[in-house]
């Protein structure tokens, strides 16, 4: 008589229910609530959004309406954005400025990440403190913060004259920089509050390096700049990209911003988004730039994380 035939006795249902959840079931709940939350507030909204971008604009409340003989098929909205130069110039300063934030919060982040993996635990915490004390204030206060600061009779805009008119001859030297409404204010902005992005991945991925790496190198004869540029910048990849991913996406896609401190005959794709659903009215045009916005960035998180992962694989090989 096989195990399979021995006849098991009925089990009460809590104590079923208590057996299935120790065996597979907090799997299922741990993978299921942030797969229904995803689904609720990406998938769902993101179908709406595709669903109107194939859609007319039309005057009425909502201001699109769908083909009557073939709903969801009008790609009308996509053929006017690839001839819209407004919405490409838009789109490219965009990356631009996001890419050139990007390359400055890891010229700026990556030394400090460093400084704080290697401080003692006590001054780490405090420096970490530090890093993420910005963020108790709101986001929209320090905005106005730098409006004040980027104005022409600021202390900071008289440093920065100072400091320029030093190239300059005594008889050109200007009053006043002119920062504000300038792709300059919109960059420094936002390196400012997209900086702890790029310093907190990077600390953690700085945290773990095994330092007797760094010290067998040097017993080795390497010196300081070549330990670094041959063992801790390659094993800190990893928080390279991660950094890179938080700064970039929401980098690319900002509208307070460039709406505060940009100028508005170079707005950033965001900005154009915004007016496109509010002031123009034309939904179905906004959401397909909204589209080919996201699946650009999606396509891009896709090859950082393959990226990463080629990564991983090699440092595992390696070990």
């Amino acid at each position: 008589m096989s195990v399979q035939d021995i006849p098991r006795p009925d089990l009460p249902r809590t104590r079923w229910l208590r057996r299935w959840f120790h065996a597979r079931g907090w799997k299922a709940l741990v993978l299921g609530v942030p797969s229904l939350w995803l689904a609720l507030l990406f998938l769902a909204p993101f179908a709406i959004v595709l669903a109107i971008s194939l859609g007319q604009a039309a005057p009425a409340s909502p201001p699109f309406r769908f083909l009557p003989q073939a709903p969801f098929t009008d790609l009308q909205s996509y053929r006017r954005l690839l001839g819209d130069g407004m919405v490409v110039q838009a789109f490219l300063t965009s990356v631009a400025n996001a890419a050139l934030t990007t390359l400055i919060c890891l010229l700026v982040g990556y030394p400090v990440a460093l400084g704080i993996a290697r401080a003692r635990p006590r001054r780490r915490s405090l420096l970490l403190v530090l890093i993420i004390l910005p963020f108790w204030t709101s986001f929209l206060l320090r905005v106005y913060a730098w409006m004040g600061l980027l104005g022409g009779s600021s202390w900071f805009n008289k440093l920065l004259t100072g400091l320029f008119n030093l190239f300059l001859p005594a008889d050109r030297a200007l009053f006043s920089l002119h920062l504000m409404n300038t792709n300059f204010a919109v960059v420094l902005v936002m390196v400012y509050s997209y900086l702890p992005f790029m310093i907190l991945p990077l600390f953690a991925t700085l945290e773990k390096l095994d330092l007797t790496l760094n010290e067998a190198a040097m017993d080795l004869g390497s010196r300081p700049f070549r330990v670094f540029r041959d063992v801790t910048l390659p094993l800190s990849l990893p928080g390279i990209l991660a950094g890179a991913t938080l700064v970039f996406i929401p980098a690319c896609g900002e509208l307070v911003i460039p709406s505060l401190v940009g100028n508005s005959y170079q707005p950033m794709i965001g900005r154009v988004i915004s007016d496109q659903f509010s002031v123009a009215r034309d939904w179905p045009m906004a959401a397909a730039i909204s589209v080919v916005l996201l699946a650009v960035l999606l396509g891009l998180m896709g090859l950082l994380s393959l990226l990463n992962r080629r990564i991983l694989r090699a440092e595992g090989e390696d070990a």
